[in-house]
Order: C-alpha cells, then sequence, then structure tokens
C-alpha cells in the first residue's frame, strides 16, 4: 500500500461516511466514542507494555487496529468541525519546535 498523507487520509474517512456510514454521528457522540477508542488501547498497551496481566478477552487484540481506531474518529471530528489536520500538524510541529527545542535536552532526567 501506498503512503497516505493526512488530507488523503481525511477524504478517504470522508468518502467511506457518505458511502457506507450514511452520516457522521455528531461530535460529541464522536468526541465519547474517542474515549471510547482511546481508552481500548490503554488497555493493551497496559496490558503489554505495563504490569496488567491479559484477560482472555484481551488476548486477539491488535496494536495497530486499535491505533487505526483512534486515528479514524480523530479524522471524522476533524472532518466534521472543518479542521484540516495537515495544518493544524505542521502548526503544532512548530509550536513545539519553538517551545521545547531546548527542554528536553536541558532536561537532567532525560
Amino acid at each position: 500500500m501506498d503512503a497516505l498523507s493526512i488530507s488523503e487520509a481525511q477524504q478517504q474517512v470522508d468518502q467511506w461516511i457518505k458511502t457506507y456510514g450514511v452520516r457522521y454521528f455528531n461530535e460529541l457522540t464522536n468526541m465519547a466514542i474517542l474515549t471510547e477508542e482511546v481508552g481500548e488501547l490503554a488497555r493493551i498497551i497496559a496490558r503489554t507494555y505495563g504490569e496488567q496481566s491479559f484477560k482472555e478477552s484481551d488476548k486477539n487484540r491488535d496494536l495497530g487496529d486499535e491505533m487505526a481506531d483512534v486515528l479514524w474518529v480523530l479524522l471524522c471530528l476533524a472532518n466534521q468541525t472543518g479542521v484540516d489536520l495537515t495544518d493544524a500538524f505542521r502548526k503544532n510541529l512548530e509550536k513545539k519546535t519553538n517551545r521545547d527545542k531546548e527542554r528536553h535536552q536541558n532536561n537532567l532526567k532525560l
């Protein structure tokens, strides 16, 4: 599969919703779904890299699939609120660079 830009991912999600999903869930519902998906991702991380043990129902979960679920809902929210995630990410990276370019290098804990 070829590389996919953030913009292309937003477009593909939009096309999928319009083709198969009928319509977007409202923003508040999608925010709740995003929270749920992040919780599922956290559960796998806690059991894979943390100290919790797997339950039988957790054993067949796929980390990449759970991350993709989080991304999917985030892309839905961006689409329905008019956020261009490519532009937002670039601005966010610039903000972090300006704010933190020396902060982490000077952190004795790291």
